[in-house]
């Protein structure tokens, strides 16, 4: 349902263009109307991928590979170099994957970023809060949809938000490590780039809303092709992928701006998701999936906008945890109403939803999310805001349900 929802565009526009054959951890069931082959691996193990990857290579001519997932990077390029396809170094990727290797390339190369520190106990975590000085945010050092993110104010804060970051941070597979970071104060942006053979041309940029604090669950996104803080934050996109050695592929890169200027976060060196490359698209008319996978067959990208619109993608969240109980827009609204683009649901009536306070992310909050377009990004916000006035969601609380439960068991 989550890949469906996010990332059935990119099959979709890629297979308009090109035959493609994927590898999925799990037997394909929507993926089947833009595939023309599979092969059943996880691509986190690199023998499994590498084996389903010659499969297919001695049943098809590959001309390129490329993945959408964070964690599949570096597993990718190793295979694209095995397979002798295009591709970014697979040790430029581990560095791309750790945020920690991804710091000493921003400063070494005179990138403006965040202080930032590794440590592997609580007791180094509150050292390295202290030397750099509170708010600070605690992060695992190679994850991914800001889970396990999360801001820390105080040092009486620091052991519980440790435990969050440092649970998450155990689950990987390139690194167990928590990062503590200067906290960056300021508006929250990406900057969406397309690299080919080295030179990047920058696309877009999408201004984030990010909330449920002390986390930074994303609750919105707009990208406005005449925006005009491009010019101010391409230049530090660049150099940021210029840092890390990126030489092929799209990067998402993530800054904030702090006193107006750009502070970078992190590259994701991969297609954007929460849609956003949709989003590029219905703004711009560049599709980033069709030149991603131009770019991994070795072609020169066609990144020149078509359009010169804005699009807006808002998240719906619950109040608070609990059981979802009705989740549906007003009867007609979709039918009439200008700019309207796509309504979502990812949860069903009955499910349980769990926020990140409660111990969740945004796989257990998200309820959906609608997508609407405009001749200013003003225009689709408040075309959004429209829309979210006209869902009917109802959830019963948490406690309730623990409270009804016990009931039934006595």
């Amino acid at each position: 349902m989550e890949a469906e929802a996010y990332r059935a565009f990119c099959l979709e526009n890629v297979a308009a263009h090109y035959d493609v054959v994927l590898i999925t951890s799990v037997e394909p069931t929507w993926e089947r109307a833009f595939i023309t082959d599979w092969e059943v691996a996880d691509p986190t193990d690199q023998a499994a991928l590498t084996a389903a990857g010659q499969a297919l290579a001695e049943r098809h001519r590959l001309d390129g590979i490329t993945t959408w997932t964070e964690w599949y990077l570096v597993p990718v390029a190793r295979l694209a170099r095995r397979l002798g396809l295009p591709t970014t170094p697979p040790e430029v990727m581990q560095g791309c994957r750790n945020k920690a290797t991804a710091r000493a390339l921003f400063a070494r190369h005179g990138v403006p970023s965040a202080a930032s520190a590794r440590v592997r106990t609580v007791e180094e975590a509150a050292q390295a809060a202290a030397r750099i000085g509170y708010p600070v945010v605690l992060k695992p050092a190679a994850h991914a949809a800001s889970i396990g993110v999360i801001r820390v104010n105080t040092s009486g804060e620091l052991p519980s938000a440790y435990a969050i970051a440092a649970q998450t941070a155990g689950r990987g597979v390139e690194s167990t490590e928590v990062l503590v970071e200067e906290y960056l104060d300021g508006d929250e942006v990406s900057v969406e780039c397309a690299t080919f053979q080295g030179q990047t041309t920058v696309v877009a940029v999408t201004r984030k809303t990010v909330g449920l604090e002390p986390y930074f669950e994303e609750l919105a996104h707009t990208v406005d092709a005449a925006d005009p803080l491009l010019a101010t934050v391409a230049p530090a996109a660049e150099a940021a992928i210029a840092a890390l050695g990126i030489t092929d592929g799209i990067s998402h890169v993530e800054m904030r701006l702090v006193d107006g200027r750009p502070r970078l976060i992190e590259v994701n060196a991969r297609l954007a998701g929460d849609l956003i490359g949709h989003l590029v698209y219905l703004a711009t008319g560049v599709d980033l999936a069709r030149a991603a996978a131009d770019i991994a067959c070795g072609r020169v990208p066609d990144l020149t906008p078509t359009r010169h619109e804005a699009a807006a993608i808002r998240f719906v969240y619950p109040a608070y945890s609990g059981l979802l109980t009705a989740c549906r827009l007003t009867d007609g609204f979709a039918e009439q109403a200008e700019g309207l683009d796509r309504v979502r649901f990812q949860r069903q009536v009955g499910e349980e939803l769990v926020l990140p306070q409660d111990g969740g992310d945004l796989f257990t909050a998200r309820i959906g999310f609608l997508v609407t377009t405009g001749r200013s990004a003003a225009v689709a916000q408040a075309r959004a805001q429209e829309a979210y006035r006209h869902l009917n969601v109802q959830i019963i609380p948490a406690a309730q349900v623990d409270e009804a439960g016990e009931g039934l068991a006595e």
